[in-house]
């Protein structure tokens, strides 16, 4: 755990990236959002500019592993504990921006949308619920971004750019093979009402189920990972 600590403190280095660029870009997005309504009037949209910080703690997943592993290992650190350690700082981020996410939440409903009926931190049918299932469902989501970017580093590692593009290609097929079997036993229908009737938890419990198997994923993978 104290080599856990000490990797997650060398990755603070990079402060800025870990914790005011995330909110930089919420907060650029909620100003462009509430002069939007502002000035044409749209009350009660909803719309948000929410999906900013998981994009962005998306591309800081990629960055920490593209960047940082090399440098790390030479330091002496050794891979596992260096995933391990990443993956601690990730937690200890998400965890408390969830909880920020939940406040500032809570203050949107307080003041009617902040005075304009706005909907930024209210997500319908996701975050729009009771603090606490709002912070786990932004905690496992932000989470899932954050390890699924790490991904994206390790493949960039282990096979380079020819890496990158079969895994995007093997991607697409795959979201291409979904929607051709769905379309082939006419199951959007189905797929629909499940995502509409799917619970919040429920929906948290599927978030958590993709974030835990990229993170064993991961763990396993990194042993590979050639810099």
């Amino acid at each position: 755990m104290s080599t856990w600590t000490k990797v997650a403190r060398y990755q603070m280095v990079q402060r800025f990236n870990y914790v005011t660029l995330p909110w930089a870009a919420l907060a650029l997005l909620f100003a462009a959002q509430w002069a939007t309504i502002t000035m044409l009037g749209m009350h009660d949209a909803r719309l948000t500019g929410l999906v900013a910080i998981y994009a962005v703690f998306f591309i800081v997943g990629v960055s920490t592993v593209a960047r940082s592993l090399p440098f790390g290992l030479a330091l002496g650190l050794s891979r596992r504990s260096y995933y391990l350690g990443t993956v601690l700082l990730a937690l200890t981020l998400t965890a408390v921006d969830g909880l920020l996410l939940a406040g500032l939440q809570e203050v949107e409903r307080a003041t009617g949308g902040w005075g304009l009926g706005m909907f930024f931190f209210r997500v319908q049918y996701i975050l729009d619920g009771p603090w606490f299932l709002t912070w786990l469902t932004s905690f496992v989501a932000l989470t899932l971004a954050f390890v699924y970017g790490m991904w994206w580093g390790l493949v960039y590692l282990r096979w380079r750019r020819m890496g990158i593009r079969v895994f995007l290609v093997a991607q697409i097929i795959a979201l291409l093979a979904v929607g051709l079997t769905a379309d082939r036993f006419a199951a959007w229908p189905n797929i629909g009402r499940f995502f509409t009737d799917l619970s919040a938890t429920g929906l948290t419990g599927v978030l958590a189920a993709a974030a835990a198997a990229l993170l064993v994923g991961g763990y396993a993978a990194i042993r590979r990972v050639a810099v």
